[in-house]
Formats: structure tokens, C-alpha cells, sequence
């Protein structure tokens, strides 16, 4: 074999040695991403019931529009941090921002302004700072406010609902509303909501109110739910993972003595049941990818209200009869209907029993 063909077969040997080389890497590479894509499909976020709930979530009617496909109203953004102006006003706003996320420093069981609180933060409920979708944001509150109460049956500024969340949410003392904290939260909360029209619909400014079950919500269920999903975080007796400093909760409690009274929205399995299918398990849990059913949702709301917590005297409440939200669990009602069904369910009987005696 002649020299030059010696050195031309050489380099055909290098070069396909080259091209195996660079077909064994890719042919790794793609292998890798196959062995990550299947361990997330078996990681818990999405095994068993919750591949079924994101299935659920965008096949199942619900009562507000679907996540995946929002309606024509605005979809809500929250404003920047970075924006906050500079100056006294930007500092109020901060200082809000503060106390509305770790309220417990301040007016906890170790507070440093008043020990007035339950320990929990108003975070705890209206999420990241009250800016999440489906979480209880502030973006339409005090733009409605001041607005009639059918609740307490008249007419209050922002001011007295921020009052009754210490009350009853935070199941401690009403603080002084004309003090620089409460007007801080109001200029945290004013800003948040700058751009809102007063009455302008938001997507997702509460919670979720979910399709009603044809049964009543089972707490028994609801507990298995809980052990599976919850009490990593809130503790098997639900009394929540204090902070390093014990001056608040890192997860708060669910029920006893340092959670919320019965006289909390959460205290209502319709709004529990929307925050806890939208939002838990926190960090793995969104709107749009939910890792809990329908009926799973239900079901650990009836558990853990079903659980003991501190009771407030509700006799000066919906004097209205007739306006009693229909999962309110404490008589009188205008129906015939039992406390138990008022507070599990199932509620399609009770409606329209309802719609029957208003007639």
C-alpha cells in the first residue's frame, strides 16, 4: 500500500472514531434525561392521586374559571418590591409588608409592640405577603373598602376587617386601629392593589370555591389525607414547626389553642377546602398544577375543622339570618337542616331549600 493511501486510511479511521465517540455521548445524554424525566413522574408531587388531581383540575367543572384556561376578566399581577417608592411613604409600605408577614413578632405571644395574638402571621392565610393568586391576596381589598359587612351587619372601613382578622384568625385583641402598624398594613395593602378599579373582577383574588360533592365531606378520609400530605409540615397533632426563636411558626398551627378560632373564614370548609386544593402542600402546590383532588380537598378540610380549636362568642354575627353562608356551622338557619350538614355538607340540598324559603 502506497504512503499516501497509509495516511488517508488513518484519518478515515480517526474521523469515524470521532463520529462513534460523539454518537456514544449524545446517545448518554439522552439516556440521563430519560432516567430524570421518569424518577420526577415517580417523585410524591406527582404519584398516585396527584397525577389524577392535574387530570381533575383541568377536566372537572368547577365554579370559577379554569386555571388553564382563564376568562376575559384581568389576570392579576402584583406590583414589583423594586417599585416601592423611596421617602416616608415607601417606608410605611415596607414596615406593612413586615408585619403582615411576620405579625407574630410583633404582636405574638413574645411580641415586641403587644402580645395580643395566637402566634400565627397574617401571611399564614393571604400568602406570600397577600400577593397569590387563589390565596386570599389583597389585591381588591381595600379598594371596596369601606363596604357593608353582612357579617356584622353594618357598614366598616378596611381598618375594623383588618381588626376582626385579630380577633378571629389571629384569635387575640382588637389593636389600636389608628396606630402607625395598622396604618402601615393599609398602605402595604393600598399599594398592592394600586392599580385595581374599585368592583373590578379579578382572576383568583380568594379562593377557589370548589364543586360541591353529592355527600358530606369525610373527616376520616380527610385524616389520611392529612398524614400523607400535611403532617410533614403542620405536625401529627397539627400544632404547626415554630420558628428557631419560638416567637412564631415556620408552618403554622392547623388547630388547638394557637391556631384560628371557629369564627375564622378558615373556619368554613368551603373556604378551606379552595386554599388547601390550590396551595398545599406549600412549595409543591399551585393553581395550576394542584396536587390534591377535588374530594381529597374536601375531605382534609372536614378533618381538620372537625379538630378542637378555640371557640369565639358569635351571638352578634349574621343578625340577617337569611345571609348565613350556607357552610356556616352554627345555627339558627332559615332552613331545616342540621349543623352538622351546615358544616360538611353535602350543600346542593341545602340551597335549594334555601332558594325555596326565600321565594
Amino acid at each position: 500500500m502506497k504512503l499516501n493511501d497509509q495516511h488517508e486510511l488513518i484519518k478515515a479511521i480517526v474521523k469515524l472514531s470521532v463520529y462513534t465517540v460523539y454518537i456514544a455521548v449524545i446517545m448518554i445524554v439522552c439516556f440521563i434525561i430519560l432516567i430524570i424525566s421518569l424518577s420526577d413522574l415517580n417523585s410524591p408531587a406527582t404519584t398516585g392521586t396527584s397525577i389524577q388531581a392535574i387530570v381533575a383540575s383541568t377536566s372537572a367543572p368547577v365554579t370559577v374559571a379554569s386555571a388553564i384556561n382563564p376568562p376575559a376578566e384581568t389576570i392579576w399581577q402584583a406590583p414589583d418590591t423594586s417599585t416601592i417608592p423611596a421617602g416616608k411613604q415607601g417606608n410605611m409600605i415596607r414596615y406593612g409588608r413586615e408585619l403582615l408577614a411576620h405579625t407574630a413578632k410583633y404582636f405574638g405571644p413574645k411580641g415586641s409592640i403587644a402580645q395580643i395574638t395566637n402566634g400565627m402571621n397574617c401571611q399564614n392565610c393571604h400568602l406570600d405577603g397577600g400577593v397569590r393568586l387563589f390565596a386570599n391576596n389583597y389585591a381588591v381589598f381595600v379598594v371596596n373598602y369601606p363596604k357593608m359587612s353582612k357579617r356584622s351587619g353594618k357598614v366598616e372601613p378596611a381598618s375594623e376587617r383588618i381588626a376582626e382578622c385579630f380577633q378571629r384568625s389571629l384569635n387575640g385583641s382588637v389593636p389600636d386601629i389608628t396606630s402607625k402598624e395598622i396604618k402601615a398594613m393599609l398602605a402595604y395593602m393600598t399599594w398592592v392593589g394600586k392599580d385595581v378599579k374599585k368592583g373590578e373582577k379579578l382572576f383568583g383574588h380568594a379562593t377557589e370555591v370548589l364543586p360541591y360533592l353529592s355527600k358530606p365531606a369525610d373527616p376520616v378520609k380527610g385524616r389520611a389525607v392529612y398524614v400523607a400530605n400535611c403532617k410533614s409540615c403542620h405536625g401529627n397533632k397539627g400544632q404547626g414547626l415554630p420558628d428557631a426563636d419560638r416567637k412564631g411558626y415556620i408552618y403554622p398551627p392547623l388547630w388547638g389553642e394557637h391556631s384560628y378560632n371557629d369564627g375564622a373564614g378558615m373556619g368554613r370548609i368551603i373556604n378551606f377546602a379552595g386554599f388547601v386544593k390550590n396551595n398545599m402542600p406549600y412549595g409543591s402546590s399551585t393553581y395550576r398544577h394542584p396536587t390534591l383532588t377535588n374530594e381529597e380537598a374536601w375531605n382534609v378540610a372536614a378533618f381538620v375543622n372537625s379538630q378542637p380549636r378555640p371557640h369565639i362568642d358569635q351571638h352578634n354575627d349574621w343578625k340577617k339570618i337569611a345571609d348565613k353562608p350556607v357552610d356556616y356551622p352554627l345555627g339558627p338557619y332559615i332552613d331545616n337542616f342540621s349543623e352538622k350538614q351546615h358544616k360538611y355538607g353535602p350543600f346542593k340540598p341545602i340551597i335549594a331549600a334555601q332558594k325555596q324559603t326565600i321565594k
